[in-house]
């Protein structure tokens, strides 16, 4: 995909400094990143860390930079314990900032200058907004590289956006307002006008002797890196959190692991597809409850050819009668596994010639962590313990047995036809290029 990059400036002389380092990513420089997540957030508490589509605010952009393999490192500066913790679960390290660059008044650059003087090591940094989840690591890998081959010192995210602009005028003062970017006369239509780019705000990569030198995150041999307007999502401006999630589940990025060849589920029915609770009857029989949603859940994912395992733990059995029911009833295998489901699991994966990235887990405690990690897909309900929470890639809103399974059913085909969408683009454009090539051939 073509994008329009501009710059300003003119190089300035490198003089080299030092002895020569260990390499790095960048070809010798050490690449940062670092996101700005202050705990004493106004318009939402602790907005930074609230889930959004089943994951905190945060840990989008985390996950991003982590798996673009672009950065030496990726930092998260805070002062507050809970976004520590939530930081380091998804891979960063931690800068705790001072009081001094913790206050409302703080600005950011107040607290990256703070940032590159306790960590004399880094060359170029990257600060990533904490409120821009539809990041994904292609922006980062494109504009890593204008910096690194291409000679800049600083390089910005922006949006073309077709808004025509007026002059804001005080009504007491009798003003009259004026167009800023457009004659009413000759008002352009849409497709005849290539708009405004805009900061979006989603990264600023500048270099660390640029930032000492003129105490700005842009300058020198400056250019912008154009992003497409369904990836430019501000939680900071679009406080509706339900649109904002809704964005998000189709434009987000769920991780390296292709969504598109799950074909297979592994769901605990304890805490997943029930509350968790058994009741007995007045006979002694065993009862639990099922949410016909979550049923349904199952069946739209059979209907996509794929496999739905249903497993019950030694931890709380459940008697043959009632998993040969719960079988039944869901058209779905029902497997007992031990403390350690893994090793249970891997067995069942062998026989199908399955691995881990083809594979979705539901969970909902301590026993399902390595799995939540190793699985393609995973996912926990909204009322399980944080411990499965930090390791699952989603998090429902919805309780065990009161929707979670259907939720994440639909998030798994919701990731499925988002991939088909993405090799379809992919395979056309291939055909272009590969019916260019064959037209040079034929030319010649």
């Amino acid at each position: 995909m073509d994008r329009k990059r501009r710059s300003h400036g003119s190089n300035e002389e490198q003089v080299p400094s030092g002895p020569p380092r260990k390499k790095t990513r960048a070809g010798g420089k050490h690449v940062a990143a670092l996101v700005l997540a202050r705990g004493g957030s106004k318009g939402i508490p602790l907005k930074n860390i609230k889930m959004l589509a089943g994951v905190p605010l945060i840990g989008w952009v985390l996950r991003a930079a982590v798996d673009s393999n672009m950065f030496d490192s990726v930092w998260v500066s805070t002062d507050h314990d809970e976004i520590e913790k939530v930081a380091i679960s998804w891979g960063a390290k931690v800068h705790r900032r001072s009081p001094e660059v913790s206050r409302d008044s703080s600005s950011s650059l107040e607290t990256i200058t703070e940032f590159i003087r306790l960590n004399p090591e880094i060359d170029v940094i990257c600060n990533i907004q904490a409120t821009s989840p539809c990041l994904h690591p292609h922006h980062i890998k494109e504009a890593l590289h204008m910096m690194t081959h291409e000679g800049f010192d600083s390089v910005f995210s922006v949006v073309r956006r077709h808004l025509f602009r007026w002059k804001e005028v005080k009504k007491a003062a009798g003003e009259i307002t004026w167009p800023l970017n457009l004659e009413p006369a000759k008002r352009p239509r849409r497709q005849d006008w290539d708009g405004e780019l805009c900061e979006n705000g989603s990264f600023y990569f500048s270099t660390k002797e640029l930032i000492e030198k003129t105490g700005c995150l842009q300058g020198g041999k400056v250019a912008y890196y154009e992003m497409l307007p369904e990836y430019s999502v501000d939680i900071d401006v679009d406080i509706d959190w339900p649109v904002a999630e809704q964005r998000v589940l189709r434009y987000g990025y769920f991780g390296n692991v292709t969504p598109e060849v799950v074909k297979l589920m592994f769901c605990n029915v304890s805490g997943c597809l029930t509350d968790g609770r058994i009741s007995l009857s007045v006979s002694g029989e065993e009862l639990v409850s099922i949410n016909t949603r979550d049923t349904m859940g199952i069946r739209m994912l059979q209907r996509e050819y794929v496999e739905v395992i249903l497993l019950t733990s030694v931890r709380d059995p459940l008697t043959k009668p009632l998993t040969d029911k719960l079988g039944q009833w869901t058209g779905c295998r029902v497997e007992v596994v031990g403390q350690e489901p893994l090793n249970d699991l891997k067995k069942i994966m062998d026989q199908k010639h399955i691995k881990w990235k083809d594979v979705a887990y539901m969970g909902n405690d301590e026993a399902d962590v390595t799995c939540l990690n190793l699985a393609g897909l995973s996912a926990v309900p909204g009322d399980a313990p944080m411990i499965a929470i930090k390791a699952a890639k989603y998090t429902c809103h919805n309780a065990g047995g009161l929707g979670a399974v259907r939720e994440f059913a639909e998030h798994i085909l919701l990731q499925k036809e988002k991939a088909k969408s993405q090799m379809n683009v992919s395979f056309h454009r291939d055909s272009e290029e590969l019916g260019q090539k064959m037209c040079l051939f034929s030319v010649s």
